[in-house]
């Protein structure tokens, strides 16, 4: 591969895909923090590792190389400097409430000698009991004893589409939309910083998790080599579409047209991705909940630098057909238009589909009326079981990074 990062669109045969494992970070989710941490519900972490398994072991079987963020991880900071750095980096991002116990938090981590080790714990956070021996005497620590943790755990982690995003031979390293994910983008600042296979000027930079405004991965989706689609949303700004759409047209990374969709800013649609993936050339799932208050926008750049800014006045079918040179397209929609089954098969994942290869996708099996219209529209389906996986409010695009796909 002459690129680390090759995506240029949703649907182009996946080579490479980046995943992180559930880990200790779910047993640290608590009935009473839930809303703090972005989760509505508590998975059980043994049957979900066994359901994340059975994806990453599906992605295997179809020739996928499958890399896990925890192992990047690690193996970016192998130098020992690095390693500090990263660890001062972390706690100074970490809001440790009282100043006491900074020094005994960074004892704590110093003294994991195993680099995977000490980046899975710091993924689960750190609950106070943890620091035997030290005694809890800053006045922070006294007025905050009933809170259990010294630092907050990262549940949102095996949804690894939302930190950054893969972006034509770059990314955009994010701002997220909750101080809870902030601190995710950690991982993915040192992996494009210093690992091997990504550092350098291998993978060029089109949005930094330092500027103010907030994107997410789940509302960046690359549609073909010229268009890529951005979401509006709870979790994605106007103002950093705007920067993002100025910045890939500056570095001249591929894209000729951004088209940015209006989802508005409720829970149930937080990013894109859960209510509009695509499938095919011409075949695309989407929420029919969005559709009649659906405003895109088009961002294109002109011939002479700048920049040209249209609502488009016309259909989604029409629009899509418009940019991406088709002429016809199909939108299926979740729960087949039955009223229930959308509201309930898109609160689970039924629109956030994982495209591995034109007209094939991976989904929970869980959705079986939105299943069945796929199928009947003629597309292949790989069935993953979602049952744990899904409390997060999140499906298999949400779970996946692609790192490379073949061009189409």
């Amino acid at each position: 591969m002459d690129q680390p990062i090759n995506v240029f669109s949703e649907i182009g045969k996946l080579k490479t895909v980046l995943l992180h494992r559930p880990g200790e970070e779910l047993e640290n989710l608590m009935p009473d923090y839930l809303e703090r941490f972005l989760f509505d519900d508590i998975p059980y972490l043994e049957k979900a590792q066994e359901e994340h398994d059975n994806f990453a072991n599906l992605l295997r079987s179809k020739d996928i190389e499958v890399l896990y963020l925890e192992d990047l991880a690690a193996e970016a900071i192998e130098d020992s400097k690095i390693r500090e750095q990263f660890i001062k980096q972390y706690l100074d991002e970490a809001d440790i409430r009282g100043e006491a116990i900074r020094g005994a938090v960074e004892d704590y981590f110093a003294g994991i000698t195993d680099n995977k080790e000490l980046i899975m714990k710091t993924m689960a956070g750190l609950r106070k009991e943890e620091i035997s021996g030290y005694e809890f005497k800053g006045l922070t620590d006294m007025v905050e004893t009933d809170y259990p943790f010294v630092i907050d755990p990262m549940p949102n982690l095996y949804f690894t589409r939302d930190n950054f995003a893969s972006l034509g031979h770059g990314i955009s390293l994010n701002h997220m939309f909750s101080e809870t994910r902030q601190r995710e983008t950690i991982y993915a600042q040192y992996i494009f910083d210093h690992h091997p296979r990504f550092s350098g000027d291998k993978v060029p930079r089109y949005y930094d998790r330092s500027y103010a405004t907030r994107i997410e991965g789940g509302d960046e989706l690359p549609l073909s080599k010229e268009v890529l689609a951005l979401g509006m949303s709870q979790r994605t700004d106007v103002a950093s579409i705007e920067r993002i759409a100025k910045t890939l047209f500056e570095k001249k990374a591929g894209f000729k047209h951004v088209l940015a969709f209006d989802i508005g800013t409720t829970r149930k649609f937080m990013h894109l991705d859960t209510v509009f993936t695509m499938l095919d050339y011409d075949k695309f799932t989407i929420h029919p909940e969005i559709e009649g208050d659906l405003k895109v926008y088009s961002i294109s750049e002109k011939e002479n630098g700048d920049v040209d800014i249209v609502l488009e006045e016309d259909t989604l079918e029409n629009i899509l057909c418009k940019y991406l040179h088709l002429d016809h397209v199909t939108l299926i929609r979740c729960g087949d238009n039955h009223l229930t089954a959308a509201a309930r098969e898109q609160w689970n994942d039924g629109s956030n589909t994982l495209a591995i290869a034109p007209g094939e996708v991976v989904v929970y099996d869980r959705n079986v009326i939105t299943n069945k219209a796929l199928e009947e529209a003629g597309v292949k389906l790989n069935y993953i079981p979602g049952s744990e996986l899904v409390r997060g409010r999140g499906g298999p695009r949400c779970m996946s990074m692609p790192l490379y796909r073949e061009d189409i």
